[in-house]
Formats: structure tokens, sequence, C-alpha cells
């Protein structure tokens, strides 16, 4: 019992010095990956780089100490980290600090379902995702990942729009204006970095050589270029005709957010008054002013992002004075003569307002920046609020199914190779506990990750011990080294991303399925492509793949196989009607598959009234009934209304082979009786060695039926 509650107790049975060895190496090995793809994922999730750090500071330990499998290595990966950010893009602006409070919500809310889930012992909920769905969820997340950080390729910025594919559009117009081409070289850099150590040194860590060499490279040439400078410095007056049109529409968005915040607490008040005409007109009116509101922010919110594009689409050459200051000129207004530094720059332009004393120009490539140094502090989310937690308990059912989907696939994988035992359900609880734990130290939701748990197990991981040094080696990052990562590029990370998520791209996924059924090809396909047409909103997806695959279910349960069965040459007993052999005129075998149920009890009436149609010569037909696991009320009432309808057409009914639950409920109604003991036989040999000779009067029809002792060669029907 101790260990079922402290499973990482198992580990130190017969651990010695070399398996400490081997986990520490391991642990080392891991982290120098984890580091780097951490911050990667952290800013595809939206969040600042360094919550990728806090993501992988306690998350892994606590899930190797509490999980069953001894090589998954738990933190940020690329399916989870994208599914945080369009479910969170909706209710705040990425990297805001409310868009941190309710990342960290998330986790919370998503470590809530998984532990729930695990002491339950629900882990089969992870087959509502069908292989199908994920395979096509995952290629057209790798897709929407990839092209998602070409604008960090190419150094531009753009806004996020209602679709992904109208985002790429505009961001391919910025890159058409203006593309910063060292900020595309050294991420094209970093990419062949790793890629060109992958195939010749597997074993050297390729994203850290690429960080190393990309951030010290980025140091040495100055790639950051930032300035401030007051508004007249810039020799543009429609520029700052722009500025102060932008500074009007985003400084009126708090105040117009406030007023809609009391118009809906308004709605709330009227609604909680009742039906009387007072709080009707109430309402009315509260509504009114709501949509009032609602209007005037989205047009402000429109004028902004109009404004914010026409900035960042100028381009600017900065002219040095006699005296050394500098004079901003749109790149095609310098005057003749003046002297340049040769740099193009541009106006750093978000969500807020620009201070016109400390207009922010940049004219360099952009780089993590400062990291806090130190812990997170220990603390339970700040935005505890109801109205959010609805708004994010469709997403956190998601990325709980999602992730742990993930995270048990690679913990199969990996226990297929070691021997060792996976109890999935303990993995749900190691993984739930590790998201609320990574949620009071200010961490997004985190999972297993293939490619780390694929480095773990290959640097000789023994037990989770590895995980708890790759932990302690993120700390001695965030206490003492973060520094370090000052002037590590953006487009690098995003050459991380992109490197990670090549190996998610699946296509002979969809040809598997095709192979495997029809539908299944189709379904994974559909999911593919409409993940693709809905993203950002990711879910509506995985709810379509999901949804066919239950219609196809019910289709199924719906539709039974349903069977009349023949002897061929060899006397095997086959699909009478597929085959197109003769059956035997007086006896028909009749077998159902599946549970007989509400659902398709109707459907098998169906097929025994098509047969007394079609067998106009038919005396009896045997139910081989081995395939009828179970039976409800309106199966056992169909049954019951079939044997007194074929009886009172002179057609007896027998069955052969009911499995001990369904004659529970056949003896508690009373249809056991009705069928009579009689009409029952344990096996279908002793149903035709008894029914057969009774239906055949003469010796030569009995040897001529398909059915007989001695067939004669079938009959193939025209």
């Amino acid at each position: 019992m101790i260990k079922r509650i402290f499973p990482f107790l198992d580990w130190f049975s017969g651990y010695n010095f070399s398996l400490l060895k081997a986990d520490a190496l391991a642990g080392l090995t891991v982290a120098l990956v984890l580091i780097p793809q951490s911050m990667a994922y952290a800013q595809l999730a939206g969040l600042p780089a360094y919550y990728g750090l806090y993501a992988s500071f306690l998350p892994p330990i606590v899930a190797a100490l509490f999980g069953s499998s001894r090589q998954l290595a738990t933190g940020p990966v690329a399916v989870v980290s994208l599914m945080t950010a369009a479910s969170l893009e909706p209710l705040a602006t990425a990297g805001s600090a409310e868009y941190i409070a309710y990342a960290i919500l998330l986790s919370l809310l998503v470590g809530v379902f998984q532990l729930a889930l695990g002491i339950l012992r629900l882990g089969l909920v992870v087959n509502f995702l069908s292989h199908p769905v994920v395979n096509g969820f995952t290629n057209a997340a790798a897709i929407i990942i990839a092209t998602s950080q070409l604008s960090s390729m190419f150094g531009v910025r753009v806004d996020n729009l209602d679709h992904h594919y109208r985002t790429m559009i505009r961001m391919a117009q910025s890159a058409i204006h203006y593309t910063h081409w060292p900020t595309l070289c050294i991420g094209v850099l970093a990419l062949v970095i790793m890629i060109v150590l992958k195939r010749i040194a597997p074993r050297v860590p390729n994203v850290l050589v690429a960080v190393i060499v990309t951030t010290l490279l980025s140091w040495l040439v100055g790639f950051e270029h930032n300035a401030a400078v007051e508004s007249k410095a810039i020799q543009s007056p429609s520029t700052l005709e722009i500025i102060a049109k932008f500074n009007a529409a985003t400084s009126s968005i708090p105040s117009l957010a406030e007023e809609r915040t009391k118009t809906s607490k308004q709605i709330e008040k009227a609604r909680e008054g009742g039906q009387d005409a007072v709080s009707r007109i109430a309402r009315i009116d509260a509504e009114h002013d709501d949509r009032v509101v609602e209007s005037k922010l989205e047009e402000v919110k429109n004028e902004a992002r109009l404004y914010r594009e026409a900035l960042r689409l100028l381009l600017f050459k900065a002219a040095i004075q006699p005296d050394n200051s500098v004079l901003y000129y749109l790149a095609d207004e310098v005057p003749d003569g003046a002297k340049t530094d040769g740099r193009i720059w541009r106006i750093r332009v978000g969500n807020n307002p620009i201070k016109l004393e400390k207009v922010p120009m940049t004219g360099g490539g952009e780089v993590i920046g400062s990291v806090p140094k130190g812990l997170p502090a220990v603390t339970m989310p700040d935005k505890i609020d109801l109205g959010v937690m609805l708004k994010l308990f469709p997403y956190a059912i998601i990325i709980t199914l999602l992730g742990f989907m993930e995270a048990i696939s690679i913990a199969k994988a990996i226990a297929s190779k070691t021997g060792q035992r996976l109890d999935p359900n303990q993995e749900l609880i190691g993984q739930g506990l590790a998201n609320l734990v990574g949620a009071i130290t200010k961490s997004y939701p985190a999972s297993g990750s293939f490619s780390r748990s694929a480095v773990n197990l290959q640097a000789g991981a023994a037990t989770g011990l590895s995980s708890v040094f790759t932990s302690l080696l993120v700390v001695i990052m965030l206490m003492f080294f973060t520094p370090l990562l000052y002037h590590l590029p953006q487009s690098v990370l995003a050459a991380i991303i992109v490197m990670a998520v090549m190996g998610l791209i699946n296509v002979s996924g969809f040809i598997h399925a095709w192979r495997a059924q029809w539908y299944d090809g189709l379904i994974s396909i559909l999911s593919f492509v409409c993940t693709l047409w809905f993203a950002p909103h990711l879910d509506k997806g995985i709810m379509l793949g999901v949804g066919l695959c239950l219609m196809v279910f019910l289709y199924k349960s719906m539709r039974p196989v349903v069977t009349s069965l023949t002897r061929d040459r060899s006397r095997v007993l086959v699909n009478a009607v597929s085959t197109g052999l003769e059956e035997c005129k007086y006896l028909s075998l009749v077998r159902f598959e599946g549970p007989l149920f509400f659902a398709n009890a109707s459907y098998l009436e169906d097929k025994i009234s098509d047969l007394m149609l079609y067998k106009t010569t038919l005396r009896h037909i045997l139910i081989i009934a081995n395939g009828i696991n179970d039976i409800d009320a309106s199966g056992e009432e169909t049954l019951s209304l079939l044997v007194d309808r074929l009886r009172s057409a002179n057609i007896d009914v027998s069955f052969s082979g009911i499995n001990e639950t369904v004659l529970v409920v056949l003896g508690k109604t009373h249809l056991y009786n009705k069928i009579g003991a009689d009409h029952v036989y344990p096996t279908m040999d002793e149903a035709l060695r008894t029914i057969h000779p009774t239906l055949h009067t003469q010796e030569e029809e009995m040897q001529r039926c398909p059915l007989g002792i001695h067939p004669q060669p079938a009959i193939i029907h025209p």
C-alpha cells in the first residue's frame, strides 16, 4: 500500500552507485535539451520565455516521483503549449499579467482533472480520442506550430487574426515588405547546426550547441540594437499623427473594458430581480447598454489594430547630425548627403500607448532579454475566477486528454523496450500532481515529452531520479546563470520549435488509417483539414473528429453484424450472402455479433423479417448467440416478440451458445421458459445435430443439404 501511494520507493530496490551515476548523466543530458526547448515552448504558449523554465522546475520531479514510468521526461511540450495559447488568446493579451495568471489557472484545472481521473481509475477515458483523430490533429498542429514561428524567423511582427491562415497571409505580406536578414540568417544557422549534428553526431546535444553558438554570435555582433527617442527626433509628421491616433485609441480601451464589466454586472443583477415588468425593462436597458459598449470597444480595438499595422510597416533610417544627435527619417525621405548608421529602424509598437518622450525604436533583432533571477514564488494562482474557469473548462478537458495521451503513448513505447510495468492510472496521478504543483510555482500545463524521453532512455536513465537531476540543473540555471540567456535570439527559439515539430508530421498515419477502415482515414483527414481551417480555435477540429468517431460508433452499434451462415466445401461455416453459397431450405443459422440493446434491437427484428420473406420454405431459425455479450430490457422484449411472431407463423426458433450474463437476464424475465429449455443448446454443433434431422424427411434430401452430414459440392447462386 505504501508503494502504491509512493511508487518511487520501488526505485531503491537494488539501487547502487553505478545506477546513480547513470541517472545523473541522463538527467544532465535531458536538462541540456530541456532548458532551451522549454523557453521556446513558453513563447509558443504566448508566455515570457522564462516561464518555460518555471514549468521545468517542479513538474518533472513530481511526475517522475508519482508516475509509473521511470524514463518519462515531463515538462513543456509543443502541442500542449499551442493548446494553451489557443485557450487563452480570447481571454487576454498574450504576455500580459492577466494572460499569465490564466495560464497558471489552466495548469491548476488540468492538474485537478488528471488527478481525479487517476484516483477514480478512469484512464480509459482517453480512448475518446481515437488514433485517427489524434493523427489528424497532431499533423495539423505541427504545421500550425511551424508556420506560427515564421514571423520570428523573418523578424516581423503581425497581429493574430481570427484565422491562422489569415495571420500567415499578413505575415507573408510583412515579410515581403520587410525581412530582417540578420534575424533570418541566425535562425537558419541554428536550424543547420541542429540538423547537421543530429545526422553526424546524434549523441551531441544539438539544441544546446545551436543555442551557445548563436548566443555568442548575437553578443559579439550586437544583434540587439534598440533605442528610446523623443518624438521630435522622428522627422515625419504623418508618423507622429499616426502615433497620436494610436495612443488615443489604445488609451480608451481600458475605460471601455471597465464600462463593459459594469454593464455585464447590471445584466446579472437584472436577471436576479425576477420576471416582473420592472426587472425585464431593467434587463433590456442593461443589455442594450452592453451591446453599445461592446460595439464601441470592438470599433476602438479595430482602429488601434489598423494604426499599429501602419506603424509596423514604416521603415526609418537614422541620420547622424554634426552634434552627434540622431534624427529618424522615413527610409525614402532621407536628405541627400545625410550620414546614416546603415541600419533600418522600426518603431516597436505593442498594445499599450507609445510614450512620446521615449518612442521605442529597434534597428536590430529580437533577443530573450532579461530573465528574472531566482526561483518562482510558491503561491496559489491569483485569478481564481469562476467565470474564467467555466470558459477554460472545455480547453482544460482537451489538454487533459491530449497531454495524457501523449504521455502514456511515450511511456508505453519506453515500457516495451525496458519491460517495466506501466500503470496508466498511476501515470495520470503523476501528471495531475505535476500540474497541480506547477500551478503554485507559476507553471503552465506540462506533459510527457517524446523527444526528451527518448534522450533520457538513450542516455541510460534507470529510474525517475534522472528527472530529479534534470530539475536540479534547471534550478541552478535559474539561480545563477540567467544573465547568460539575455542575448539568445528569438529566431533561434523559433528554429528550435520548428526542429522539434518536424517529428510530429506523420503522413503514413493517414494511409494506415485508410487501409484499416476507409472511414477512419476520412475522419483523420477531416480532423486535419478542420484543425487547420479553424486555427487558432483548435478545439473545433478535435471536437469534430470526436463527434465523427462517436457517430461511426453509434452507426455500427445500431447496425451490428447479422449474418446467415452455411457450410462451404471444407465444411466451414461462412457468410451465405457474401459467398453466394446455397443455404438449407428449412433451417437458417443467424449469427448476431455485439450487445443486444435499445439501439439495435429493431435491426435484428428487421433482419429476421427479411429472412422470413426471402425463404418461404423456412421452418426453423437457430440464433447463434455466442456474440451477444449483453442484453437490456429493449433487447429482451424484442427477443420475446420475435419468439411469439415466429412460432405464430409456424416457424420454430432455438438459441445456441447463450452466455451466462444473458442467461441471467432471460431467467429473471421468464423469457427462458417461453423459449423452452429444449430449444436452448450449449453449442451450435449440438443444436444442428438435434434440429437438422427433424426438418429433412428423406435421406437423399438430407445428404444434399449444405448443412447435412455429407454435403454435396456447393451450388453457386447465379
